[in-house]
């Protein structure tokens, strides 16, 4: 019995309807904490606010670590403008482009929900012509257009708004007949899911594991620390389950799980990549080996915390990474069976 993809799908879809941008993601982590529950996995918060999940293995002296997180792209506001409008600072590292037109919620201090769309400032072609398109979208010339009957500062704070309340963007979550899933932040709901549908088969075939394995929820990775602290000092093995993205020059796929061999932290371990590498072969899946030039994992922000410890990335092929993104069914079913085939294996690289 192998993991359920149909689990893992419903599990990334309750995930991407959680709003959950870096610095508020105490909603979804209560999400995921209660599902480990029903699993029956036992499991620690962090002072950060992490989940390790930890399932005993037949060896305890040395252990496997697999990250995933819950913490998305989005936004703070920055300011209240005079029209009643407001401006916003990014949270994550994407462009304003990637977003203009998409409906966001602002989240209030006091938890009021008050939802409007991100446009530029020229938005209107009949308006502004030609410079509609042509102005640069940035910080300066983007606004949030409130869905509320505000034409000023003052009927803005009225609402609760105010500097520092967290904004998310509208996930349009989506699967397709063809097993296609468009959505927003499937980095890295998607690798979240699918630990927790691995986690769920171990429960319900009861396989012990030849190491002890944590498993890492992460809630600051899109901020670069999200699991460079609280792991277990008998960890060894470090392995993050992120994405692997796709563009021109790229092996990766909307199909596959894609292992990386180097981002721009540098080359991941030589050893840990071989041996997924042979365990992709081995089981005859779909996978690609692949280089990210703008890319940074918790497994590599681990090591720049000073650990000691081998460490791998690999995760599913996914389009227009911190865009509007879109996967496939079937690469998450092939990271999935590589995963369940890393825990298996008895070969250690440290």
């Amino acid at each position: 019995m192998g993991v359920s993809t149909e689990y893992v799908v419903q599990a990334f879809c309750q995930l991407a309807n959680i709003p959950s941008p870096s610095g508020n993601t105490e909603k979804v982590m209560a999400w995921v904490a209660g599902e480990l529950e029903q699993l029956g996995v036992e499991y620690k918060r962090t002072n950060k606010g992490a989940i390790v999940a930890t399932v005993p293995g037949a060896r305890d002296d040395k252990a496997r670590l697999l990250t995933a997180h819950v913490d998305t792209l989005g936004a703070m506001v920055k300011e209240i403008k005079s029209n009643g409008r407001l401006k916003l600072t990014l949270i994550g590292g994407f462009e304003f482009n990637a977003v203009e037109g998409e409906h966001c919620t602002v989240e209030t201090a006091s938890g009021r929900l008050v939802t409007g769309t991100i446009l530029s400032t020229k938005a209107s072609v009949h308006v502004y012509g030609r410079e509609a398109g042509k102005a640069e979208r940035t910080d300066s010339n983007m606004e949030v257009r409130l869905d509320e009957k505000v034409t000023n500062r003052e009927q803005v704070q009225a609402l609760g708004i105010s500097v520092g309340d967290f904004v998310s963007f509208d996930p349009r979550v989506t699967i397709t007949d063809s097993g296609f899933i468009k959505s927003r932040h499937i980095d890295d709901k998607a690798s979240v899911a699918v630990l927790l549908g691995v986690l769920k088969a171990l429960r319900e075939t009861g396989q012990q594991l030849p190491y002890t394995t944590h498993f890492f929820i992460s809630n600051n990775e899109e901020i670069g620390y999200g699991g460079n602290s609280s792991i277990p000092a008998n960890v060894v093995e470090y392995l993050a389950v992120d994405m692997g993205a796709i563009g021109d020059g790229q092996t990766t796929d909307e199909y596959c799980v894609s292992i990386c061999a180097k981002d721009s932290s540098g080359p991941y371990h030589y050893g840990l990549r071989s041996h997924l590498t042979r365990l992709a072969q081995q089981n005859g899946l779909n996978y690609a080996v692949d280089i990210y030039p703008f890319y940074g994992s918790d497994a590599s922000a681990a090591l720049r915390a000073g650990y000691d410890i081998v460490h791998g990335l690999i995760g599913p092929g996914v389009d227009a990474s911190h865009s509007h993104e879109r996967t496939h069914t079937e690469a998450l079913d092939n990271t999935a069976k590589l995963v369940m085939a890393y825990l298996a294996s008895e070969d250690m690289q440290a």
